[in-house]
Formats: structure tokens, C-alpha cells, sequence
């Protein structure tokens, strides 16, 4: 498991590759995205570093030449770690950490160590540690260089195997008391879950960092911690919130990333059953973010692997007071216009056509920008649930009311 940050940040190089699937501009969004994941978990990038290549080395992922000119940059500046933006198999990384002589995480192994960081509750620490051991299991032979080094010593290959296959078996007895550990606190979840009756649950998803826990607080009072990192928020907030007399429950659910790893999703079941219960779902867009379509194709691919892509769903595009469409100059006759040069009102154009005016809100949630029109519409698609769920059930509707007491002379 990675060890805790100090408030130093630490010196630290980013790795990726160009593929016939991944082009160099889709790399440069993709570094970007790592270089803030590294940020978030207390580390300063000071060097990117990309190949083109057919696939990634199987051994070393990148090939000889780059690696070599990685060992030197590493040397020559003091460098504390090495990230790579895809995630690297056990013998992988542990021929790179042998070339290196550093620090080398993947992808995966950032993202573990920031909700390591972030996780505030015992359930939330719990889910964490046993993604962290599944992540490690696999990967424990490579923590015995200290070894290896002195291959050929009598005696020191049969006590380091030995020690090897203790470790996997107290790791892999962890899993197991993890597990059943979850499984006691999922059940008691579920309990409360059920226990909250058949009110109308809605829920706040989308990409990390996109103001999901600023919209939770400006709707529902509530006090979520916020800050302009990724993953701030990891346990489920749950609040009641009366849009006009329509009473209903919202949850802010933890952010969603690209490549999210597959233990998290596992490990995360319980707060993501906040999602598969939900009668109705905000995804909320980050629509400044210059990739804010790949955004909202990254969690909807999420949403189908958890099943969840089929629920009634409100887009939220938020942050529209730091929205900044790309510049063309007048005298430009070269650039071609693209979607990253639209307006605003364009935008909003391309969207309301595609959804429907019903679908789709443009908001800041910071500034409260038509927030009226956002309450509005969530308590319309709240209360055609609710209806449903209790058609007689119509006190609080006194137009309903009066339509029965006709029908009814």
C-alpha cells in the first residue's frame, strides 16, 4: 500500500504513450487529467514524458531508449516517483522500479493512494483498504528487491519465497475479513435504505470534481466538504429537501473517472447502490472543462456497468460562469471551427435539441445562476414519480385535488 503524503510535494514525472487507439492530442488531455490526480495526492509534476509506439512494451511498457532517457532525467533532478497513465501489470512494474531505482505507480495505484487520503468514515477506510490489498496481491513479489539484489547468497531464495507466501496469505486473509466486514455494513445500509419509505430518491452523479457536493449544499443546505480537487468527496451524503411542498431525498455520490479502477467499483458497491436505487438521476457536467463530452461518455459508460443507464435522468451542466469557448481570430483562415469554439448559447442550442428542453439545465451552482428554472425542474420529473407512486396521495397537489372532487360529482 502507498504511504501516506507529507506536506512537501513530492518531485514527480509522468508517463503515457501515443497509440493507434489513443492519439497524441487524447494523451496530452489524458496527462493533463493525471497531472491534477498527482496534485490532488500532494505530488509536483516537473517532467512529461511520451512514446508513440504500436502497444506498450509487455516487459517494460515503454521501449529501452525512453526508459534509459527516464533513469537519467530521474537521477540528474532527484526525482521521487514515476507515474504512468495506464495501469502497469505486476512484472511490469517491477521491471520498471528495477531500471528506475524509484517510486513507480500506475494510474490505478494514484487514484488508491488519493481515496486513501479522502476516505473519512470507517465504511469509507474499509472499502479503500480492500481495494488496496486486491490491487496488491497480485503485485507482492515485486516488493522483495531488497532480495533479489543479492541473488545467489546461500541460503536467501527459500526464506524470501517463504516470506513472499506469508505475506500473500495474511493479505489474502485480510481480504476476506474486509469483505465480510462490507458485507455487515451493506446489509445495515441496506436497512436504512429501506427504512427511509417510498419517497422519491434522487441522485447527484458525474465526472469528479464537477461542483456535485456545491450543488448538494446550495439545494439542500446541507454542509459537504468542497474543494477544487479531484475525489473531495467519498462518502454518500444523504439530506431530505422540500422543493415547494414536494418533499424528497437527495445523495451526492462519490465522483466518477475515466479508466476508475475495477477494484473501486467493486469495493464501492454500497455507495454506488445509492445510484442503482435512485428513482432519479442529476448528472452534473462541468461544462468549462474542455472535455466535458468525454466527461459525460465516461460516466455514462459507468452508469451501464452498473446498470443504471436506463433511469430517468436530468443533464446539469454546471460552472456556466467559467465557461470560455476557444478564440479564432477574424483574419484566421486556417482553423477549422469545431465544437470547441461554440457559445454558450450554442451549446445550449445543441443540447436542448438533443434532450429536450425537459433534460437539460445550464446553471452555476457557486453563483446560483438559474437556480429558480433548476428547482423548477427538478420538481416537475419529482413529482411525475411521485404521482405514480401514490396517485391518491394528492394533499399535496390542490389542482389534482380539485380535478378528483369534479370527477367525482
Amino acid at each position: 500500500m502507498l504511504e501516506k503524503q507529507t506536506t512537501n510535494f513530492e518531485k514527480t514525472v509522468i508517463v503515457g504513450v501515443v497509440t493507434q487507439l489513443q492519439s497524441e492530442d487524447k494523451l496530452q488531455e489524458y496527462l493533463d487529467e493525471l497531472e491534477f490526480l498527482t496534485f490532488t495526492a500532494g505530488g509536483e509534476v516537473i517532467k512529461r514524458f511520451w512514446q508513440k509506439l504500436d502497444k506498450p512494451n509487455p516487459k517494460t511498457f515503454l521501449g529501452s531508449g525512453k526508459m534509459d532517457e527516464i533513469h537519467h532525467f530521474v537521477k540528474e533532478y532527484d526525482v521521487n516517483t514515476v507515474i504512468f497513465d495506464d495501469e502497469l501489470s505486476p512484472s511490469q512494474q517491477k521491471n520498471i522500479s528495477k531500471i528506475l531505482d524509484c517510486k513507480v505507480l500506475d494510474r490505478t495505484n494514484l487514484i488508491l493512494d488519493i481515496f486513501a487520503q479522502r476516505a473519512e468514515t470507517s465504511y469509507a477506510r474499509t472499502q479503500v483498504e480492500l481495494a488496496q490489498c486486491q490491487y496488491l496481491l497480485p503485485r507482492l513479489s515485486g516488493m522483495w528487491t531488497h532480495l533479489e539484489r543479492q541473488k545467489g547468497g546461500i541460503g536467501l531464495r527459500g526464506p524470501g519465497e517463504t516470506e513472499i507466501e506469508t505475506d500473500r496469505r495474511i493479505v489474502r486473509d485480510r481480504i476476506s475479513l474486509l469483505k465480510e466486514k462490507i458485507k455487515t455494513i451493506d446489509k445495515q445500509m441496506s436497512i436504512q435504505r429501506s427504512n427511509r419509505g417510498a419517497m422519491v430518491r434522487v441522485a447527484l452523479v458525474g465526472y469528479t470534481n464537477v461542483g456535485k457536493s456545491t450543488l448538494m449544499n446550495a439545494v439542500g443546505k446541507s454542509d459537504v466538504f468542497v474543494e477544487n480537487k479531484l475525489f473531495a468527496t467519498l462518502d454518500t451524503t444523504v439530506r431530505k429537501v422540500v422543493i415547494k411542498n414536494l418533499p424528497f431525498l437527495l445523495s451526492d455520490t462519490v465522483g466518477f473517472i475515466r479508466k476508475l479502477p475495477t477494484q473501486l467499483v467493486e469495493s464501492f458497491k454500497s455507495t454506488l447502490d445509492e445510484v442503482r436505487e435512485a428513482d432519479l438521476l442529476l448528472h452534473v457536467v462541468d461544462i468549462s472543462h474542455p472535455d466535458f463530452e468525454d466527461h459525460i461518455e465516461s460516466v455514462n459508460q459507468i452508469l451501464k456497468d452498473i446498470k443504471s443507464d436506463d433511469k430517468p435522468t436530468i443533464m446539469v451542466f454546471n460552472k456556466i460562469d467559467r465557461y470560455q469557448p476557444q478564440h479564432i481570430d477574424t483574419d484566421d483562415l486556417i482553423t477549422e471551427r469545431t465544437s470547441k469554439h461554440y457559445t454558450l448559447t450554442e451549446w445550449k442550442s445543441t443540447w436542448m435539441s438533443k434532450l429536450g428542453a425537459k433534460n437539460a439545465l445550464f446553471i452555476s451552482a457557486t453563483e446560483k445562476k438559474n437556480f429558480e428554472e433548476f428547482r423548477e425542474k427538478v420538481y416537475e420529473a419529482v413529482r411525475e414519480i411521485h404521482i405514480t407512486r401514490f396517485p391518491y396521495n394528492n394533499f399535496l397537489y390542490p389542482e389534482y385535488k380539485d380535478v378528483e372532487e369534479n370527477a367525482e360529482d
